[in-house]
């Protein structure tokens, strides 16, 4: 059962989380620097720094449990990379940010308190060019830039405390039912929704201005923005649908396009770049998102059959033979990465999908060759450290086992929010034999998923074992400790062995 106290904390930050989702975001700009005033009111103290960094912390291990996020390292660090590329051209080039894929296939996308961003791989999937994605992240950085967040819980925070006690009935009643919470939520944002509407449409107007200007000084072509917001339109109705959810949050009106494309053309032009990545990374997510790989081959199949671009094709062929090779169809999919592999020999997608085929195959040796090369040449990168990882624990020898565990450790020094990381470094320890670290591993896999109770119980029984030698003891019962204050336990102690 979870604490009264940690409860209270969590209505809290889904207050926050209502703001967010019933609240238009929005931004501002000219082609110089807009710098916000000073407020010198709580618009800018609705949670402090502290607490800005919690709470995205909190919403991130939440979505981790409800299993939204896309975790995989190769499209997470890629619109990463575009993200954090934007905000070294915003107003707080300096600010905190966490940008994440959801695992959703609706066209949409929002920023929260602490500066997270989230992209829907329904937005990503719709879009034909690098820089549409980065205009609506664009746009979304303006609004926490821009303090949107705090300046709507400012206007109308009477209305959403209202709400967020009706909310607080419906969860306490429901013991921590998901749907019941759900259900909450939604409703909660409708009751607030219209009472939002003038002052976010505000919102949405200023974020475009900021997030054009962001655009064009990163190097995207701001056109983008203006291209996505159309597009969406006319998809909904040629299909005859209500608008997409982005639309249904961030309003879009035929002025406020227009408007946004005069700025466009009052800017620098910006030549746009190829976005070979973009095409691969986008062709990767499709297949790897799709439960079904025959509809999978079918529809790249068919795109390959249409005039395209070489790097668009290129992004095709790969989604295609990551495809081939989750509906074993090996040969094929080894025929296209050698191909790929030998008009982009360093592209470093193509040859970790040739790795991981090699393991799929049975060429353990030849995989782990190819992974320690890339692991010795690029040691700080994610995406080459759990394939090499992952490689060498295929046959769980303990001694290839003991170099995995090394490799992962140095990436969990800089990486201590990735429970993919501690998941794969528990089994590598594990089979190391080393049993206390692989238990401490797991309760942190166990933490970053939102499993706050199954981490405190594998740390409660490894306090309690008599093996541990001081430094141990010591680490784990300060981990312990950390999680028990988190919880709004310390109260109530615990024998600790």
């Amino acid at each position: 059962m979870v604490p009264v106290k940690r409860k209270l904390g969590l209505l809290r930050q889904m207050l926050i989380a209502l703001l967010v989702a019933s609240v238009s975001l929005s931004s501002i700009a000219q082609t110089e620097r807009v710098y916000l005033p000073e407020l010198g009111n709580s618009a800018s103290e609705v949670l402090s720094k502290a607490q800005e960094r919690e709470y995205a912390a909190g919403l991130i291990r939440q979505m981790r449990a409800y299993e939204l996020l896309v975790e995989d390292p190769l499209v997470n660090e890629f619109f990463s990379d575009m993200g954090f590329n934007l905000v070294s051209r915003s107003d707080q080039p300096d600010a905190a940010f966490t940008f994440v894929v959801l695992d959703q296939s609706v066209v949409n996308a929002f920023a929260a308190p602490g500066g997270i961003v989230a992209l829907h791989s329904g937005l990503i999937l719709l879009a034909d060019t690098q820089d549409e994605v980065a205009g609506v992240l664009a746009h979304e950085i303006a609004h926490i830039t821009q303090l949107h967040m705090y300046r709507a819980f400012e206007k109308a925070k009477t209305m959403n405390i209202l709400a967020l006690l009706a909310m607080m009935g419906i969860i306490l009643a429901s013991g921590g039912n998901g749907q019941a919470i759900t259900g909450a939520v939604m409703g909660a944002k409708a009751a607030t929704q219209q009472a939002q509407i003038n002052f976010t449409r505000h919102n949405e107007i200023e974020a475009d201005r900021v997030g054009i200007r962001t655009l064009a000084a990163a190097g995207y072509d701001p056109q983008g923005m203006a291209d996505f917001f159309t597009k969406m339109g006319k998809s909904s109705r040629v299909n005859g649908e209500g608008p997409p959810e982005f639309l249904r949050t961030h309003p879009v009106s035929v002025n406020r396009i227009a408007e946004a494309e005069d700025r466009i053309q009052n800017l620098p032009p910006v030549k746009a770049a190829e976005g070979r990545q973009f095409y691969i990374v986008r062709a990767r997510l499709r297949a790897l998102l799709e439960k079904d790989p025959g509809k999978s081959i079918k529809y790249f199949e068919t795109k390959l059959d249409k005039e395209q671009t070489e790097a668009q094709q290129n992004g095709l062929r790969y989604g295609l033979a990551i495809a081939f090779q989750k509906n074993a169809q090996y040969e094929k999919a080894e025929t296209i990465l050698s191909d790929l592999l030998e008009k982009e020999p360093s592209r470093l997608a193509f040859q970790l999908q040739m790795a991981d085929l090699n393991l799929k195959r049975g060429r353990q040796e030849q995989a782990i060759d190819t992974l320690q090369a890339l692991y010795h040449n690029f040691p700080g990168n994610k995406a080459i450290a759990i394939a090499y990882a992952n490689a060498l624990l295929f046959d769980n020898d303990p001694e290839l086992a003991q170099t995995a565990s090394v490799v992962l450790r140095q990436q969990l020094i800089s990486q201590k929010d990735d429970p993919t990381l501690y998941a794969l470094y528990a089994r590598a320890a594990n089979l190391a034999g080393d049993e206390i670290r692989a238990t401490e591993a797991i309760a942190e896999s166990y933490y970053q998923r939102g499993g706050f109770e199954e981490a405190v119980s594998q740390l409660e029984s490894l306090v309690r074992r008599p093996d541990l030698d001081y430094y141990q003891r010591a680490r784990v019962s300060a981990r312990l400790i950390e999680l028990r204050i988190e919880a709004g336990a310390t109260d109530h102690p615990e024998h600790e062995g």
